[in-house]
């Protein structure tokens, strides 16, 4: 049966063998946004899921099915890795795109990559190319293509495209959405939830769905790339959040969230009152969230803890003061200290995002780092290395020095694309250091576990004392490879930090240029 619109997204969880192993998907939930914002207009829709498909083949077998009047790739801003911008996806989006014209259907593209580079969705065949936040602006094109309304797509707040003459035209912007609530909820119905669940319960014993409470960040951390929301931070009632959830929990009976802001219950009391809406409405579920360090008080541990949050990652970068000062965090070492004490108090775990590789970091600073997870001991890491966007601070600080490649290829490229202090070998061995050492820590954890309470240990500690075991054995040759590539690059050199912190200069002699 034919459809008006079919909707669908480029990250197909396949093309990333990290996070496919991982094998931790979520629905894209933008895309479900939009989807339902154009349903509740009188559109018939369909979705469909790259995040579970095989291939780009599986796009154009929903197109033959569907024949729909439009397509519309709209990614997922609530997924981090669709924000980062990855070459396969790109190119999956189009191939995709490609197989659309193929059938004479016009294409809408929205996304951030989009959003940076619409040149490069137009040329390979989209319509129009929405810029910024998009719900508002797709049911107006979706109206103007589809023959409801009178205004010409070239009139349509928030869209780029081509004239005539083939110059690229943008359109005055749309302003933001202010009402996060008036939006209709997402479309889960579009999403086969059974095929989630089935994969969750299989691998990890437990079903996750996600959940987004805000749209944006209001701080200036200048490697953070902001294509679709800028500086705003929108946000929802705790009320409405609660209904949502409660909603969910009927529906489809999840064991945890994953509530996928950049910056959750940033606004003073919000998390106060959603913890009294969902224990209210008897609808606490685990769930996971991210938090800036220096919004972890005493009074938001407790309420995280009686709305269920289980954990807790922050964007804890490094343990360096001046590193931190560099990228504009706005955060003290001592901040990320201080609320991991007060989650732990709460038992909450804790999750840090570490990133290496920005001009300027020295070995000192690296060990800064390192001695730093290892006083917190949190409970699970993520490691990667500065990597520049457009849109940023840091990206026009290095942009001279980038060559043909300006984007990883998947979220374990982890290629540095400007001029480290030191070589991208160096990073790649500190990545599986930081990891070896997490794991052998977790291992004497598990251990002292079952020293002291052996009847309490279970498959998993077991698992955690053989993985630690063998990353014991591998950190000894790691600490080693880092160390002995610890030798500043020709074009890095030796580095120094300013004492304005906005400005990280390498020493004239090096000759580097950042």
């Amino acid at each position: 049966m034919s459809v008006d619109v079919l909707f669908g997204q480029a990250y197909f969880l396949r093309f990333d063998r990290k996070l496919w192993a991982a094998q931790q998907p979520y629905p894209p939930l933008g895309t479900l946004y939009a989807a339902a914002a154009v349903r509740e207009r009188g559109w018939t829709v369909a979705l469909f899921d790259a995040m579970l498909a095989g291939s780009v083949r599986e796009w154009e077998e929903a197109l033959d099915q569907h024949r729909p009047r439009l397509a519309v790739l709209f990614e997922d801003s609530f997924n981090y890795l669709s924000k980062m911008c990855l070459l396969r996806m790109r190119e999956a989006a189009q191939q995709m795109i490609a197989a659309a014209r193929r059938r004479h259907i016009s294409v809408i593209v929205a996304g951030s990559d989009a959003s940076d580079h619409p040149a490069l969705y137009l040329d390979a065949g989209a319509r129009v190319v929405i810029s910024g936040e998009g719900e508002i602006t797709l049911t107006r094109l979706v109206d103007s293509l589809g023959g409801r309304s009178a205004i010409p797509v070239h009139e349509i707040e928030g869209v780029v495209l081509r004239d005539a003459t083939g110059m690229l035209r943008k359109t005055a912007p749309r302003p933001f959405i202010r009402d996060l609530d008036a939006l209709p909820r997402p479309a889960w119905d579009l999403v086969d939830v059974a095929r989630y669940r089935e994969i969750w319960r299989r691998r990890h014993g437990y079903f996750s769905m996600n959940v987004a409470t805000t749209r944006g960040c209001p701080f200036h951390c200048n490697w953070c790339a902001k294509p679709i929301y800028g500086q705003r931070y929108t946000s929802r009632g705790p009320a409405q959040v609660a209904d949502e959830i409660a909603w969910l929990q009927h529906t489809y009976h999840p064991d945890h969230l994953w509530i996928a802001d950049d910056i959750f219950g940033l606004k003073p009391g919000w998390i106060e009152e959603f913890a009294r809406q969902v224990t209210a409405r008897q609808a606490v579920v685990p769930f996971k969230c991210l938090l800036r360090a220096d919004g972890v008080t005493d009074a938001v541990a407790s309420a995280l803890a009686t709305a269920g949050c289980r954990t807790v990652w922050m964007g804890a970068e490094s343990g360096s003061q001046r590193v931190l000062d560099a990228m504009e965090k706005g955060i003290r070492v001592d901040d990320i200290r201080t609320a991991t004490r007060r989650l732990r108090a709460v038992d909450i775990g804790v999750g840090f995002f570490l990133q290496f590789g920005y001009p300027g970091e020295s070995f000192d600073d690296v060990e800064r780092t390192l001695a730093m997870v290892r006083e917190c001991r949190p409970d699970d890491i993520g490691v990667s290395v500065s990597y520049p966007l457009p849109g940023t601070t840091f990206f026009e600080r290095v942009k001279a020095q980038l060559g043909a490649k300006q984007n990883w290829v998947d979220s374990d490229d982890l290629a540095l694309m400007y001029h480290g202090t030191f070589g991208p070998e160096f990073y790649r061995a500190l990545r599986e250091l930081v990891h070896a050492e997490f794991r052998r820590r977790r291992g004497v954890d598990a251990l002292l576990s079952l020293l002291t309470r052996p009847r309490a240990t279970s498959a998993q500690a077991w698992r955690a004392i053989g993985v630690g075991g063998l990353h014991a054995m591998r950190w000894f040759w790691l600490r080693w490879r880092v160390t002995s590539l610890a030798r500043p690059t020709e074009a890095g050199g030796a580095v120094v930090v300013s004492a304005e912190p906005r400005l990280i200069q390498p020493r004239a002699e090096t000759g580097g240029r950042l």
